[in-house]
């Protein structure tokens, strides 16, 4: 039986770029998802979503004969997981699809193999990986098998490039697993390789985000505070951070993504009496939607419009990754409020909307140019690159709602 290089389980937004890195690098990786469609788009040589490098990137890896991709696990070296970790609706992390693949593994592995798991998970994730895989396989015994947790540190807009440069925390179950994975990252990664144990891997990747969630709370607090004094955020936190010792993140209509929306919450399952902070945290942010689709709301109200222009649905700039978006929540829920209302969506990124946004029959998709020559009230959600050509004389008639700060200090 012949055995690859890497198996990446799970193509997704971190799985398919690592696969391809990887494969770039001259590693012989086979990829694996269970979505039938993932699979066939990639078969055919079409990346499956947006991200700059990402076509060209994944037909070099093609074109060098380092990759393939199906719907089944093959036996290999090294396994590494990236598949989702979301959390259910009482926001306690949930671990099926790791488990998923776990079980799948168990069928192939070979002793002597390692598993990475590059998942973000909850402390404890990758122990209980093993426990799984070991006791699926009663022929192997603890040491045959060697796993990490190496969690991924990349920003949508530049995965490929901060894959093989950021540095990577690798926590192996024993020194000699975290050894042997950091030999994995070394083939392709400049950044600094960090060894340390699973749990400290795990608690780290989840502290960052952590970090960044309670420090956007903190701007988006200061901007709804600022709102009911009647005071410009933006020029409040313009001027604190002339401040040596403060950077206040810029405030937006909430936190989205896969991770930072998440993250924190396995931290506040896993420890509920000590994550006061963070808990608060997410509560601030999960509740600036309902703040800015109020005010929306205020202005509809008030001028008795029959339409509004939305720019932006992705969670973040020049990215088409709509998980957790708070835009899309932000018009969903008014879709809900105003049925009568028409929302008309400019999301660059997009050729269609959302399946969840589907069932609204007053949604649409336009153009920019359409709803700048006609709408009254323009509402920025998302600061898109090419929303920052629109200028001052094109919105001096508008009302608008601008929840970035873009347009602050517009040219003429």
């Amino acid at each position: 039986m012949s055995v690859i290089d890497v198996c990446v389980v799970g193509l997704g937004y971190i799985g398919l770029p690592t696969s391809i890195v990887l494969a770039t690098s001259g590693t012989q990786v086979h990829g694996v998802d269970v979505n039938e469609s993932v699979v066939e788009r990639l078969e055919a040589g079409e990346a499956t979503f947006e991200e700059p490098g990402l076509q060209d990137a994944l037909n070099a890896a093609f074109s060098a004969g380092n990759l393939t991709v199906s719907n089944q696990l093959v036996p290999a070296a090294t396994y590494i997981i990236a598949v989702p970790t979301p959390i259910d609706a009482a926001n306690s992390p949930d671990t099926t699809y790791i488990r998923a693949a776990a079980l799948e593994i168990a069928k192939s592995i070979q002793a002597g193999a390692l598993v990475i798991l590059e998942s973000t998970s909850p402390v404890g994730t990758t122990e209980s990986l093993a426990d799984i895989i070991y006791s699926f396989r009663e022929d192997l015994v603890d040491g045959d098998l060697s796993f990490a947790h190496c969690p991924e540190r990349v920003i949508p807009g530049r995965m490929l490039d901060e894959i093989r440069t950021n540095d990577r925390i690798v926590g192996g179950l024993t020194p000699e697993d975290a050894e042997k994975a950091a030999a994995i990252y070394q083939g392709f990664c400049s950044g600094a390789i960090h060894l340390t144990d699973a749990k400290t891997a795990e608690l780290t990747k989840l502290a960052e985000n952590s970090f960044r969630d309670v420090n956007i709370a903190f701007a988006n607090e200061l901007s709804m505070l600022a709102e009911d004094l009647g005071v410009d955020v933006w020029g409040v936190i313009d001027l604190a951070n002339k401040h040596p010792r403060v950077n206040i993140l810029q405030p937006g209509p909430g936190v989205g993504g896969h991770c930072i929306a998440v993250d924190p919450w396995f931290l506040v399952s896993s420890a509920p009496a000590n994550t006061q902070l963070i808990r608060a945290a997410r509560h601030v942010n999960d509740s600036k939607p309902q703040f800015v689709i109020d005010r929306i709301g205020r202005e509809i109200k008030s001028g008795a419009l029959e339409s509004v222009a939305i720019l932006g649905l992705a969670f973040k700039a020049n990215v088409d990754d709509l998980r957790e978006s708070p835009s899309v929540q932000i018009v969903q829920q008014l879709a809900t409020d105003f049925p009568e209302l028409k929302i008309r969506i400019v999301e660059p990124f997009v050729t269609s909307l959302p399946e969840n946004l589907c069932r609204n029959t007053n949604l649409s998709l336009e153009s920019l140019e359409s709803i700048l020559a006609s709408e009254e009230l323009v509402v920025l959600l998302v600061d898109h690159d090419q929303f920052r050509v629109i200028s001052r004389r094109e919105l001096a008639t508008k009302r608008v709602i601008d929840t970035r700060g873009l347009w602050r200090e517009l040219d003429v």
